[in-house]
């Protein structure tokens, strides 16, 4: 895990580098869009946009989060070794809305994670989980969830899947028949879905970021 520590009494740059911090963290995770160097600028009292960028650069240092040619990136809740390769992986969205096409939906946030969870030669994407439904299983409201993009899927498997224009993660079933997608959730009011009609597979999960906290 990442971590920052402040040691001493903090000055008032160090202060406003916290505050534009958790504006940009909270933008993104809840909101699903990186805000602009104005809006950032507007939450910490700078009128200049150099003065954000040099905010930027300072928590980049810090290793909370990483900006580079315009593009502010929130870092993973996990360090990553220096000589270890990393892929950009994009945050395309909410998994309760419809799944945006990753051809033509510019991504809110670009999230560097290893090779070794995002293995070359596939397609990834982070969907921001919403709800309860799958907390048993290791997903919450708000955590960042990593999928590798795919049209299949096995036996109990995690997965993204399309219905009707509304995505949804559910633990597949399938057999001869019918196709169940069953929540595993601490609220019993969440019930298995049962499908016979044309659904999508969209992916499989991959990894989880607990609210990036």
């Amino acid at each position: 895990m990442w971590t920052i520590v402040y040691t001493g009494d903090m000055n008032q740059t160090e202060k406003r580098d916290l505050q534009g911090y958790a504006y940009i963290r909270s933008m993104v995770i809840h909101q699903g869009i990186s805000p602009s160097l104005r809006d950032i600028g507007k939450q910490v009292g700078y009128s200049s946009p150099r003065s954000v960028q040099l905010m930027l650069e300072r928590l980049q240092k810090r290793g909370l989060l990483l900006y580079s040619n315009g593009v502010i990136r929130l870092s993973p809740r996990k360090s990553i070794a220096m000589n270890e390769q990393t892929v950009e992986v994009p945050l395309v969205g909410a998994v309760a809305c419809g799944l945006p096409s990753l051809a033509e939906q510019d991504p809110e946030a670009l999230i560097e994670v290893s090779t070794k969870v995002a293995s070359p030669g596939h397609t990834y994407f982070f969907l921001r989980a919403v709800g309860t439904s799958m907390n048993r299983s290791g997903i919450n409201d708000g955590d960042f969830v990593l999928i590798k993009q795919q049209p299949s899927a096995d036996q109990g498997e995690r997965v993204v899947a399309l219905i009707n224009d509304d995505a949804t993660i559910k633990h597949f079933y399938h057999d001869s028949k019918v196709v169940t997608l069953r929540p595993n959730s601490t609220d019993e009011s969440h019930k298995p879905i049962v499908l016979s009609e044309d659904f999508q597979i969209q992916g499989v999960v991959k990894a989880v970021i607990s609210n990036f906290e």
